[in-house]
């Protein structure tokens, strides 16, 4: 078993697969859920986006997409559980890709949106993007390194125009360097934000930044699973870097499980916005 650089395990092989199928059976064990818990949340600050700003379809980016979840969860109303049966079964482990396709964009043909929403996909990931976009979840893609590169200009101009950024755990792999250039390529105008964070990863960097791109944040008093260790040397690792920065890992993370918190990120010109069952990050 290998870890990376964070102390986590690596699981870098099930983001570049030409379907979803490695990944969700290498997550199934491990109970990942974040972006079930993480829907209602986005679903919240999507409408909120719409009637406050008069954005009839709002342009969602969604960074570190991988094979597009949260675009299936949001557009196509889809569930964690039916995802890990559509693609986890073992029934599922001799179908083609192409069929595989077939079966997600039928999905998509027949199910309404709850909500009107086009969806851009942002990763390093080239062939989970192809999955997503042919997929139909995803209705562009963005494949970039934004913490090593400045976007092209047609990355820029895929870009522009987002609405909402949203991520569920890869803050902490990508940092404020990214948002940074997601931000710059919008022109002048300043997407809201809804960033799930591992709590091992401190946020106080990215805050200052956004600050001084003219957000406020919040950070929403909850808690939620992302996903149980790997093993018991994951957490050990884990817990070792928790501690060296300060992090309190008892009752949470001590008890098995990595958990992540929701940051939010809006534009301090804003009002209104509602901060109820919220602090101060």
């Amino acid at each position: 078993m290998r870890f990376d650089v964070t102390g986590k395990v690596s699981l870098d092989h099930i983001y570049d697969q030409p379907d979803p199928r490695t990944y969700f059976r290498a997550l199934r064990p491990l109970d990942y859920g974040v972006p079930q818990q993480a829907k209602p949340y986005f679903s919240k600050i999507i409408t909120e986006y719409r009637d406050s700003q008069h954005v009839a379809v709002p342009k969602v980016l969604d960074i570190g997409c991988s094979y597009g979840i949260n675009a299936a969860l949001l557009k196509y109303d889809a569930t964690m559980d039916e995802l890990y049966a559509r693609y986890g079964d073992e029934e599922r482990a001799g179908e083609s890709r192409e069929a595989l396709l077939a079966r997600d964009r039928e999905l998509a043909r027949s199910r309404q949106p709850p909500q009107a929403i086009r969806f851009v996909g942002l990763d390093t990931s080239g062939s989970a993007l192809s999955y997503a976009r042919d997929a139909g979840f995803l209705d562009d893609v963005v494949h970039a390194d934004l913490e090593e590169h400045e976007p092209t200009p047609r990355q820029r101009s895929q870009l522009s125009g987002t609405d909402l950024v949203i991520s569920t755990g890869c803050v902490g792999y990508v940092t404020e360097r990214t948002l940074t250039r997601v931000v710059r390529a919008q022109g002048g105008r300043r997407p809201w934000m809804a960033h799930f964070v591992l709590r091992m990863f401190p946020f106080d960097s990215v805050e200052r930044t956004l600050a001084g791109l003219g957000y406020r944040t919040v950070r929403v008093d909850e808690v939620f699973r992302q996903r149980r260790f790997a093993s018991p040397q994951e957490q050990a690792r884990v817990l070792d870097g928790m501690s060296a920065a300060g992090v309190d890992s008892r009752g949470l993370e001590a008890e098995g499980w990595l958990y992540a918190q929701l940051h939010l990120s809006r534009p301090y010109d804003i009002a209104g916005t509602d901060d109820s069952n919220r602090e101060q990050s």
